[in-house]
C-alpha cells in the first residue's frame, strides 16, 4: 500500500524533479499541480493526492494551509476587536464620569441593595453630568452613558436605528420571552404592527365598565379603613390595577382585591426583585453562576406560576373560540350583550387569538409573551403612578379642591356612572396625572444599546455603549420646568406646553419604541381617580398634605424606594404619609 509520503514524493519527482525539498511547501505545490493535472484529465489514480497532501503532517503541522488560514483569521479578528475596543476606550475616556477599576469598573459603587441603586446613579449624574446633561460609567467592562437632558435624549430615542434594548432586558427573557418589550429588529416591527390596533380608542371604550367595577370595589375596601389607625394604601391600589389589567388583558377575573394571598401577585413582585438583583450585580449575570445561586430556584418557581396561569387562560379561551366556531355562532345574539346592556367586550387576549390566524402568524408562545408583557408593564407602572398621585393630591389641598370642583361641574351632584366623554372633560385632573408622572415617573430610567456612533454636544459616544436615560432627572430640568421640585399641574395647561422640547417629558418612553399602551394607562388612572375622588368627596375625607419639611425631603431622597402610602388621622382629618418599602419600581422599559 502506498503511503502518504510516498505519494507526495512520487508526485514531486514527476512534476518537478529538480526540487530536493521534502517539506510541507513541496507537498502543497504538488497538491496544487495534481489538481490541475486532474482537471486536464491526467491519470485518475492520483486524484486522492490532493486531499492527502492537504492533511497536516506530523513533521509540518505548523505549516498546514488550513491551520495557517485559521491562525490568520484569528489574528485579523483579534486585531479588529482590539482596534474597536481601543477606539471605544479612547472616546468613552473623554466623557466626564467617575473613574473605574480594571475589569469591574464602577460595579463596586453600585454593589448595594437594589433599594439604593437609583440613589447611587442619581448621585453620579449630579456630580458628573449636571452641566452637560450626560456622563459616563462602567459596569464591569461595559460602558454606560447616563443622560438627563432633552437635547441629548432626542438623537437616541428619536432614531429608528437605536431601537435595540440593552442587555439589562435580557434577564426578563425567561419570563417575558421576546415580546414587544424585549424584541428588536424585524420581530419587533412585526409585533408592533399586529398589536397597534388592539389599543384603538374604540376598543378601550369597552373597558370603561371594567374600570368602574374595580374602582367601586377599591372604594369599598378603602372605606373600611376610615376612622382607623394608619394603613398602607399601596396593596389596595396594586390589587385594583391587577384586577383591571387581568380582565382587560386576558378576560380573566383574578379577584385580587378580595384574595390578598394571590400566588400570581406574589410571583410578579418576587421575580421583579430577582431581575433587579441580576441587573445590578455583575457576578449574577452569567447564567451558569446564576443557576448555582439561591435565587435561581425561586426564579423558576415564579416562572412556573406566571406561565402556568397564562397558558391555562390561553388554552381555555382558544377552546371557547373553537367551540363557538363549531356551534356556528348560535349563541352570538344572546351573548352579544352583557347583563347591563352594553356590548360584550373583547380582551387583549381575544384580539391576539384572532390575529394569530390559528397559529400561522402567532403561536401560543407568542401570545403568552405578549399577554405576560401587557400584564407586567400594565399593572405595576399604573399602581405606582396612582399611589404617587394620591400622595401629591393629599399634600396639596388647593390642587385637590380644584379637582373636586371640576368633578362637581361634570357630575353636578349626580351619582351616575362616568362615561368616556366625562373622562375627556377632566382636563385639570389630566394635568394632575401628568404632573405626578413628571415628578415621580413610574419607570425611573430606560436603556438602549447604541448601534452606531452618536454625537452628544462636543463628544462622540461610540457604538456598543449602553445609553441610560434617567427620566427622573430629565423631568426636573430647571431650564424646562420652572421650580421643578414643586408639584404644579399648571405645567401642563395648553398655554404652558407650547414650545416645550418634545423629549423633555417622556414618562413612558418616546420615539419609535414609545409605550404602545400609553392611552390605556391614562384611561385606567383617570377612571379610578374619578371614582375615588367622588367617593372621598361624598364621605368628606380630607387628603390633606404633610407639612413637615423633613418628611418631604425624605420622600425625594428615596423617591423610587418609597412606594407605600399610609394615612393617619388628626383633629378629625385624615392625612396621608409615605412609608419606605424594600422594592424598586419596574426599573426599565
Amino acid at each position: 500500500m502506498v503511503t502518504r509520503v510516498q505519494v507526495v514524493d512520487r508526485l514531486s519527482t514527476r512534476l518537478k524533479p529538480n526540487f530536493k525539498c521534502r517539506g510541507e511547501l513541496m507537498r502543497v505545490i504538488a497538491a496544487v499541480r495534481v489538481k490541475v493535472c486532474y482537471r486536464l484529465g491526467v491519470c485518475e489514480k492520483y486524484k486522492v493526492a490532493l486531499f492527502v497532501s492537504l492533511l497536516p503532517h506530523s513533521s509540518g503541522l505548523l505549516f498546514s494551509p488550513i491551520l495557517t488560514a485559521l491562525v490568520v483569521l484569528l489574528i485579523v479578528y483579534l486585531a479588529v476587536n482590539y482596534y474597536k475596543r481601543a477606539r471605544l476606550l479612547k472616546l468613552i475616556g473623554l466623557i466626564p464620569g467617575p473613574p473605574g477599576l480594571p475589569l469591574v469598573g464602577n460595579a463596586i459603587e453600585v454593589n448595594v441593595d437594589h433599594d439604593e441603586i437609583f440613589e447611587r446613579l442619581s448621585g453620579i449624574r449630579q456630580l458628573w453630568g449636571s452641566r452637560l446633561g450626560f456622563c459616563k460609567g462602567w459596569l464591569g467592562t461595559k460602558p454606560y452613558v447616563f443622560i438627563s437632558k432633552a437635547e441629548c435624549v432626542e438623537p437616541i430615542m428619536g432614531s429608528i436605528k437605536h431601537i435595540e434594548k440593552s442587555q439589562e432586558y435580557y434577564y426578563l427573557h425567561p419570563w417575558l420571552g421576546t415580546g414587544l418589550l424585549t424584541s428588536t429588529g424585524l420581530k419587533w416591527h412585526k409585533r408592533r404592527k399586529i398589536l397597534t390596533p388592539a389599543f384603538h380608542f374604540r376598543i378601550l371604550d369597552d373597558f370603561i365598565e371594567v374600570f368602574r367595577e374595580q374602582s367601586d370595589i377599591l372604594v369599598e375596601k378603602l372605606e373600611k379603613e376610615v376612622d382607623k389607625d394608619a394603613f398602607n394604601v399601596f396593596p389596595y391600589i396594586t390589587s385594583c390595577t391587577l384586577d383591571v389589567v387581568c380582565e382587560t388583558a386576558m378576560g380573566y377575573q383574578s379577584n385580587s382585591q378580595n384574595d390578598k394571598d394571590s400566588d400570581y401577585v406574589k410571583a410578579v413582585y418576587e421575580i421583579g426583585s430577582i431581575v433587579q438583583n441580576r441587573q445590578a450585580k455583575i457576578w449574577l449575570q452569567p447564567d451558569f453562576i446564576f443557576k448555582m445561586s439561591s435565587y435561581y430556584t425561586r426564579h423558576q418557581e415564579c416562572i412556573k406560576i406566571l406561565h402556568g396561569l397564562s397558558n391555562k387562560i390561553i388554552a381555555e379561551r382558544k377552546e371557547e373560540v373553537r367551540q363557538e366556531k363549531e356551534n356556528g355562532h348560535k349563541d352570538n345574539a344572546k351573548d352579544e350583550f352583557s347583563i347591563l346592556g352594553s356590548k360584550k367586550r373583547l380582551a387583549f387576549l381575544d384580539l391576539l387569538i384572532e390575529a394569530s390566524k390559528e397559529g400561522t402568524v402567532l403561536s401560543d408562545e407568542d401570545i403568552r409573551e405578549e399577554v405576560d408583557t401587557f400584564m407586567f408593564e400594565g399593572h405595576d407602572t399604573t399602581s405606582a403612578g396612582l399611589c404617587w398621585l394620591l400622595l401629591l393630591l393629599g399634600s396639596n389641598q388647593e390642587v385637590q379642591d380644584r379637582v373636586v370642583a371640576e368633578l362637581d361641574s361634570i357630575f353636578e351632584g349626580s351619582d351616575r356612572p362616568f362615561t368616556m366623554k366625562d373622562l375627556n372633560d377632566m382636563k385639570y385632573l389630566e394635568c394632575c396625572i401628568k404632573e405626578a408622572l413628571r415628578l415621580y415617573p413610574s419607570v425611573p430610567m430606560l436603556a438602549r444599546k447604541l448601534e452606531e456612533d452618536v454625537t452628544l454636544g462636543d463628544f462622540l459616544v461610540p457604538s456598543g455603549t449602553t445609553a441610560m436615560i434617567i427620566i427622573y432627572a430629565l423631568h426636573r430640568d430647571p431650564n424646562v420646568f420652572k421650580n421643578p421640585e414643586v408639584y404644579n399641574p399648571d405645567n401642563f395647561l395648553p398655554e404652558n406646553i407650547q414650545g416645550r422640547h418634545p423629549y423633555s417629558y417622556i414618562p413612558f418612553s418616546a420615539g419609535p419604541r414609545n409605550c404602545i399602551g400609553l392611552k390605556g394607562i391614562g384611561l385606567k388612572e383617570i377612571g379610578m381617580k374619578e371614582i375615588g375622588l367622588k367617593e372621598i368627596g361624598s364621605k368628606e375625607i380630607d387628603l390633606k398634605g404633610i407639612g413637615l419639611i423633613e418628611e418631604i425631603g425624605m420622600i425625594e431622597r428615596e423617591i423610587f424606594i418609597t412606594k407605600k402610602i399610609s394615612s393617619f388621622k388628626e383633629d378629625g382629618v385624615r392625612y396621608v404619609r409615605p412609608l419606605r418599602i424594600r422594592q424598586l419600581n419596574a426599573g426599565l422599559i
